[in-house]
């Protein structure tokens, strides 16, 4: 295989993974080089074959992909409603949109500097997408505020356990290699609709999906997805350093004179559909804003067992614990292998540290009232554009500390300018897919479920279930038993409980 340069750094390494052309090999290949300094030894930096300012720029490059969940996470919690008004729960307290978004920032920013300097790993950690609508839609029927977030914090100290007693890492090492193969391809895929859908390139439709406006791109909004993906793609195959990071930026700005000349406002609903998705590019009226962070402490630890009894709040802790358990090992393979960070069988070397720092974000983040935080997969934007160390997670995370004070600036970047980053990453993670058996279908059928289901039901953890029972029953009927590792029995048997919950809360 001939070596290959990053696409977004144009730098050629000693060992290079085809699939993502890597700017950074492995550790464990070629000589050690030599720390320049302090940080450089800590951080390993120049043994990663990285720089300082290529830590930077990708730290800032996810930190641009994700900053959207400042505003999404309120948006979230305090919009769905059942009856007793938006963002109010079944006791009839309310929460605050600005303590919301502040005690986001502030989580994100705390956890992810503490990634990178104890995971040492370009991870960044911050609420995570579809575990909030989850705790949103329990505190509108069941549970009060204070109650469901108190079942994160217990979710989130259950795994912190596990990752103590070294069951969480046995775990991520007991998936086989052709399993971790096409998580990370499923997540490029996953990537890529999320990005899609975030930009209103695909949308909700009949029978299933539409795309864009009346089977058309119309309206402006969807032009600067257009035109942001087509620069980065540019940028990306000219080697351009910081390709992604510059995208974003002149997408953003293009967003801003586009909305400054044709005013067109939010897509809410059915009503404006040619509207920018989630924030209005605008130059805010003021730039700073003190931070409401009243949320901090806000959870009662067992208050939902004696409202709903023990019984059912242990079956929302098992099923909030099994979506984070197995999002943060889908979401550390994916970036891990788009790094080329993972060893010959696909783990990534030290990862006990990252494993803690994300079972304590889950609880960190029920503690301060904002929902369980996790790895987030657009920590891929930043390695693409060359992040290796927990360097780039400390800058990703300051930023988002940052943001507490400057939430109106956070608000001028539109998804229509960050989508198309997730794209051409998608684009980059599917290349992995050449690494697959193809000529065994007992290997071929739960890798294709695995990579299917996650795009399609929008799961990392419901791909990675699909893929783990059809493996242990495909290699069972074709009597290759002695290859099935022992955790995968009880992982396989997990995720059977997982999909049948409905059925056995009714049960029960």
């Amino acid at each position: 295989m001939p070596e290959q340069s990053h696409p977004t750094t144009g730098d050629t390494p000693a060992d290079v993974s085809a699939a993502t052309a890597a700017t950074t090999p492995r550790r464990s290949d070629g000589p050690r080089v030599r720390p320049r300094n302090g940080l450089d030894r800590y951080f390993e930096i120049s043994a990663r074959r990285s720089t300082v300012a290529r830590e930077l720029r990708g730290g800032l490059t996810t930190f641009f992909t994700m900053a959207y969940i400042v505003i999404l996470n309120p948006i979230i919690l305090t919009s769905i409603d059942t009856g007793n008004g938006p963002g109010v729960d079944v006791a009839g307290n309310s929460l605050s949109f600005a303590s919301v978004a502040a005690v986001t920032a502030l989580i994100a920013g705390v956890m992810t500097i503490l990634m990178g300097v104890v995971g040492r790993y370009p991870f960044a950690l911050a609420t995570g997408l579809g575990i909030n609508a989850v705790v949103a839609v329990y505190a509108a029927t069941q549970l009060s505020w204070p109650e469901i977030m108190g079942l994160v914090v217990l979710e989130g100290l259950l795994i912190t356990v596990l990752v103590l007693t070294g069951f969480r890492k046995a775990v991520f090492e007991a998936i086989p290699p052709q399993l971790k193969t096409a998580i990370a391809v499923g997540i490029g895929f996953f990537l890529t609709i999320i990005g899609l859908a975030d930009a209103g390139v695909i949308r909700q439709g009949s029978p299933l999906i539409t795309f864009g406006v009346g089977g058309q791109l119309a309206g402006w909004p969807l032009l600067v997805f257009v035109v942001g993906l087509l620069l980065m793609a540019v940028l990306v195959v000219r080697k351009v350093k910081g390709a992604l990071l510059i995208g974003i930026v002149a997408t953003t700005a293009l967003a801003i004179v586009i909305e400054a000349i044709a005013d067109i406002g939010p897509r809410v609903g059915a009503e404006n559909p040619r509207g920018w998705a989630l924030q209005v590019p605008e130059l805010p009226d003021e730039v700073v804003d003190s931070p409401d962070l009243s949320l901090l402490g806000n959870f009662s630890l067992f208050g939902g067992f004696e409202r709903i009894g023990i019984i059912a709040a242990l079956l929302i802790v098992f099923s909030i614990m099994i979506a984070d358990f197995f999002d943060t090992v889908g979401t550390v393979t994916a970036v891990g292998a788009e790094g080329d960070m993972l060893d010959e069988h696909k783990n990534l070397p030290k990862s006990q540290p990252v494993l803690l720092v994300d079972s304590l974000a889950a609880a960190a983040g029920g503690a301060g009232s904002i929902s369980s935080n996790t790895t987030y997969i657009e920590s891929t934007a930043g390695v693409a554009d060359g992040a290796r160390t927990g360097l780039a997670s400390v800058v990703t995370g300051v930023l988002f500390l940052v943001a507490m004070l400057f939430t109106p600036l956070v608000q001028m970047v539109p998804s229509e300018a960050a989508a198309p980053a997730l794209v051409i990453v998608g684009a980059l993670m599917i290349t992995q897919i050449r690494h697959l058996v193809w000529d065994d279908m007992s290997l071929v059928i739960p890798a294709f479920l695995t990579i299917a289901l996650m795009p399609f039901t929008y799961s990392i953890t419901n791909g990675i279930g699909a893929g783990v029972v059809t493996f242990v029953l495909l290699r069972l009927a074709v009597g290759r038993r002695r290859e099935i590792h022992p955790l995968m029995w009880l992982i396989a048997v997990i995720f059977v409980v997982y999909f049948a919950l409905e059925p056995i809360q009714q049960l029960v």
